[in-house]
């Protein structure tokens, strides 16, 4: 089979226009045209449905597709270690964790990544969804839990716990719980627990609730729940890392606390020997150490609990 019709198909079937992956490649419509027309011919199919608004896959375009794009990750993987095989840590990585994680404890953090290797191109990928990392639908992903996909190289980097917050401007005003009932006379401030997170902090959330919480404010990540505590709104379930970063905060019942979550970094297999994951994997261990020493110095207490 013609590699270049199947690059050629691939753009076509990637953008749904020959104009727009005429543009992509550098090639004209009509040139993109007769390569899609001769690649057809050769197959003895139709692998592209017809339509004024663009191009639509037919059945066996989709299967055809599926290949092409199974081979385009392949070939991502081979160039980046044969970059990789360079001694500079360049080029793009694909970073993948929660939204929480990643936006206050990783970004504040990146900033002595790119110090150390200015020439790292770092596409970081926020959500709850777990990307697919041997269909490279990410490089390396910080996970809240142990990674169940085959094919991965992964490593337990801490653990951390969902704990309640708040400012002792607000607790001030409103009292500082004694005990787990008196939270009904607060503003609870969380995560949905139908929303995508850890089991454990919706599964302490589900047992603040219980007490007829009589104010909520729920938010889908804890970047939101944590701006609401911060500006004195409420009590809020939160992770235990932002101690660090929030020395203002205060602990509420530090007798209440979720059930321990495991923090794992994982790779693919096939990208074992990549210095850009090396260099990224040992940055985030060297940070967590600073982090916990710090922790250490700033509350004892916590940090032995945690330990």
């Amino acid at each position: 089979m013609d590699w270049d019709k199947l690059r050629i198909f691939h753009a076509v079937a990637d953008a749904g226009s020959l104009t727009h992956a005429g543009d992509a490649l550098h090639l004209s419509q009509s040139a993109v045209s007769r390569q899609i027309r001769g690649l057809e011919e050769s197959l003895n199919t139709t692998l592209f449905h017809r339509h004024a608004r663009g191009l639509i896959l037919t059945e066996q375009g989709e299967l055809l597709f599926d290949a092409t794009r199974a081979m385009a990750k392949r070939l991502d993987t081979a160039t980046a270690r044969i970059r990789d095989s360079e001694e500079e840590v360049f080029g793009e990585l694909r970073v993948t964790t929660t939204t929480g994680f990643g936006t206050l404890w990783l970004a504040p953090r990146l900033p002595k990544l790119y110090e150390k290797f200015p020439d790292l191109k770092i596409d970081l990928m926020l959500e709850e969804r777990v990307l697919d990392l041997p269909m490279r639908e990410a490089d390396v992903a910080i996970r809240m839990k142990e990674p169940s996909q085959a094919d991965l190289i992964r490593k337990r980097l801490m653990s951390l716990r969902m704990r309640m917050y708040a400012l002792p401007d607000y607790l001030d005003r409103a009292g500082r719980p004694s005990r787990i009932e008196e939270i009904s006379r607060h503003r609870l401030i969380c995560q949905n627990t139908s929303a995508a997170q850890v089991a454990a902090g919706a599964q302490l959330v589900q047992e603040l609730m219980s007490y007829d919480v009589s104010s909520l404010l729920t938010v889908n990540n804890y970047f939101g729940a944590l701006q609401a505590v911060l500006n004195g709104l409420g009590i809020g379930v939160l992770p235990d890392y932002l101690v660090e970063d929030f020395p203002t905060l205060e602990r509420v019942l530090p007798g209440v606390e979720s059930q321990e979550v495991p923090v794992f970094l994982a790779f693919p297999e096939e990208l074992r020997h990549s210095k850009r994951i090396a260099a990224f994997r040992d940055f985030v261990q060297e940070e967590i150490i600073t982090h916990r020493r710090r922790l250490r110095e700033q509350r004892p207490d916590e940090a032995a609990a945690a330990s």
